[in-house]
């Protein structure tokens, strides 16, 4: 039997929510929160997935908030979260099913976010990324984000913390493998009942290493200007005048 044909996240998107959303909720809260609630045009949310990241920003700003998401699996579950938000919430926020080069978003923020997302774009796309999110910004916007690894220069593995739900036990196993300049990304996904194992499903993905000065050079090609980031794990750049 052949394996199936997915789409990106069609497997992750399952148990992402179940293994992440506690360590991206308190990261969100972490670096994006203060950046929100200073915010009076808009937030744009770059590769909301499963929606945590959004769900922090709408309840630090009362300003509208655009939360792009391609992949149909991940955007399915972002969705569900917006719909469990109070009316009010749900009437200022925007899903876009498309890259935000493919938006039409000018000048509607002062305020954009990506998290774990930069380090998943080829290099053209991560470019075209930064021109749409200067165009997206009003002047002076700020923009944070995690930033792309360096190069990675052997294979490394490690898991996510385990997770009860009910009487299941969920895993996640990571494989990282330096790969022609870039780093692949196997998950493998498992779950466990009283010691059994009843499901095990894969996804892989490619990551981008880039180096900190290439970054740089990109965003001010773009028009921006790197500042000193709020948190050490984010980089931060404003929108030039």
């Amino acid at each position: 039997m052949q394996p199936a044909v997915t789409a990106a996240y069609d497997v992750s998107a399952e148990f992402y929510d179940v293994l992440q959303e506690e360590r991206d909720r308190a990261r969100a809260h972490d670096r994006f929160a203060a950046a929100a609630r200073q915010a009076r045009a808009g937030v744009i949310d770059v590769g909301a997935g499963t929606g945590i990241v959004a769900d922090v920003l709408l309840s630090a700003t009362t300003v509208p908030v655009h939360a792009i998401e391609p992949a149909p699996a991940m955007r399915a579950f972002l969705r569900a979260r917006l719909a469990a938000r109070p009316a009010p919430d749900q009437a200022r926020v925007t899903v876009h099913p498309c890259p935000v080069q493919d938006c039409d978003l000018h000048r509607t923020a002062d305020l954009a976010v990506a998290a774990n997302v930069v380090p998943c774009l080829p290099p053209a796309h991560r470019r075209a990324t930064w021109h749409a999110l200067a165009d997206a910004l009003i002047p002076g916007g700020l923009l944070l984000f995690d930033p792309p690894p360096e190069p990675p220069e052997r294979q490394s593995q490690w898991r996510l913390p385990t997770v009860h739900k009910g009487p299941d036990v969920y895993s996640a196993h990571v494989t990282s493998t330096p790969e022609d300049g870039t780093q692949r990304l196997r998950f493998t996904y498992r779950v466990h009942r009283a010691g059994t194992l009843i499901r095990e499903e894969h996804e892989d993905f490619t990551l981008w290493p880039t180096p900190h000065a290439t970054i740089t050079a990109e965003l001010r090609e773009a028009g921006f200007t790197p500042i000193d980031p709020p948190h050490p794990k984010v980089r931060a750049a404003v929108l030039q005048a």
